[in-house]
């Protein structure tokens, strides 16, 4: 054996690899090409999980009645529906639209209407109503296709898909606690063809206030579904030039536009593997950010639930932020400037809270007291909200509720602070500020503040942290 030989051999023994004369044995191909696919496909399960999670919204939708560009959804966000991190401020609409056949309008009334349109990428399309160009005067709006080369009217605010397929979230604030009222002017908006718009028809709702209707990727999210359904939305939808390499990768895993998928046993184990492992990952990067510009405030344990990005896209000045966007889209939904921007006036600012003042993850079995000072910096409402750590939907228990809000269990409370409570059973006296928990379950919490004033920025003023009880 020369010496070239063995330095080969023992850097292949070091690296778990064997080459002989420089060529792979049998066992390396096989380990090679099996360690190639296994990576590709963490990264690109991570890449797309955007995709995969608005297609579930999309899908519990039209599996519930919705039909697109006709009947569109009313839900209020409660327990009993599977939402990523959802809350109950608002009601909700999810206007489903394909524009296919061309361009849409959404012609909105004037009111207090917050909307972000988001296309099958999960890529913000444009913000609609209060956070959007109209600031809540109302006004035509036109969701264009993608490739679309022809014009628009004057008078109309305008964006751009890159998908067919769009999801329009809509939320309407209930003045002074009015939810039938916010319905009602939701139910006003006008959807319709910009071709045809001699054929508007009364628009149509449906609720979809069911009790286990499904709007996140959880059941897909660790097996082959994932696959499945992404495979879908590839041969469904054009391609987007920017995700060239990522249709690349997925390629080489047995997914591409104009081809069924059909994985053998070998591949299907492999993105099955794939698919617990980049969902640990995220998971990981969603509770255990290590991150040093997670942290709201030095001396409290909240942290951003979207990290700091400079345009509402993720976009940094020299790449896309994939840290950032695996951990907001691992717990939410929607993208848009409006509810990431952390300035004054902005539409909205996220807390993600995970652990007590110890910086212990926070337990269903303990009892906890949240200290907030009052007034909060705010010109809408605020709120707090718990949720499932395993689903990231609203805590479900038979109490029913998931939030504590400004605008309605809170609307009374006065003077400098008010404490919340979090557990398995209130304190004495405390029942109507209290959210119940579940013994052996994990939660988490969102602080939400909309409309948010520059004391909520610059420290001047801050919640306190989750206290356990004893």
């Amino acid at each position: 054996m020369n010496t070239n030989q063995s330095k080969s051999e023992s850097a292949g023994k070091l690296e778990d690899y064997e080459f002989m004369n420089g060529y792979p044995t049998a066992k390396t191909i096989q380990k090679a090409y099996d360690d190639a696919d296994l990576n590709r496909a963490i990264m690109a399960y991570r890449f797309f999980y955007p995709t995969v999670s608005i297609y579930a919204v999309w899908k519990g939708n039209l599996d519930n009645g919705v039909v697109p560009n006709k009947i569109f959804a009313l839900l209020d966000g409660t327990p009993e529906q599977f939402v990523l991190t959802a809350n109950s401020d608002t009601p909700y609409s999810g206007i489903c639209l394909d524009l296919s056949q061309g361009p849409m309008v959404l012609e909105l009334p004037p009111g207090p209407i917050m909307s972000a349109a988001n296309d099958l990428n999960q890529l913000h399309v444009m913000d609609i109503g209060m956070p959007g160009p109209d600031k809540g005067k109302g006004g035509k709006h036109v969701i264009l296709p993608p490739g679309y080369k022809g014009t628009v009217p004057s008078g109309y605010y305008t964006g751009k898909s890159t998908t067919n397929r769009v999801l329009v979230l809509v939320r309407a604030l209930p003045q002074n606690g009015d939810m039938e009222g916010a319905r009602e002017l939701m139910k006003s908006i006008k959807v319709y063809p910009l071709n045809k718009q001699a054929d508007q028809t009364a628009t149509k709702w449906v609720s979809l206030n069911k009790k286990g209707v499904e709007f996140t990727l959880v059941p897909w999210e660790n097996n082959i579904k994932y696959w499945e359904k992404l495979a879908e939305i590839i041969n469904d939808e054009p391609a987007y030039d920017l995700y060239r390499t990522m249709y690349a990768e997925l390629a080489e895993l047995g997914i591409e536009k104009g081809k069924k998928f059909m994985p053998d046993a070998r591949m299907k184990s492999i993105l099955e593997k794939a698919a617990k492992t980049g969902n640990a990952i995220m998971r990981v990067q969603s509770f255990a950010d290590r991150r040093p510009e997670r942290v709201v405030w030095k001396d409290r344990q909240w942290e951003w639930a979207v990290l700091r990005d400079k345009n509402g896209t993720f976009d940094t000045e020299n790449y896309q932020d994939l840290y950032a966007r695996e951990k907001w889209f691992y717990q939410a939904q929607i993208e848009s400037p409006a509810m990431f921007n952390r300035s004054p006036g902005a539409g909205s600012l996220y807390w993600l809270g995970a652990k007590d003042k110890k910086g212990t993850y926070l337990d269903g079995s303990k009892t906890y007291k949240l200290t907030v000072p009052l007034p909060v910096p705010q010109k809408l409402f605020w709120s707090v909200t718990i949720y499932d750590n395993d689903t990231r939907s609203e805590i479900a228990t038979d109490q029913n509720k998931a939030a504590l809000r400004s605008l309605f269990e809170l609307k009374d409370f006065k003077g400098t602070s008010v404490d919340l409570y979090f557990g398995p059973k209130a304190p004495a006296g405390k029942e109507k500020q209290w959210i119940k928990t579940t013994p052996g379950k994990g939660w988490f919490s969102y602080f939400r503040i909309y409309g948010p004033e520059q004391p909520a920025f610059d420290g001047s003023w801050r919640p306190g942290d989750f206290e356990e009880m004893k």
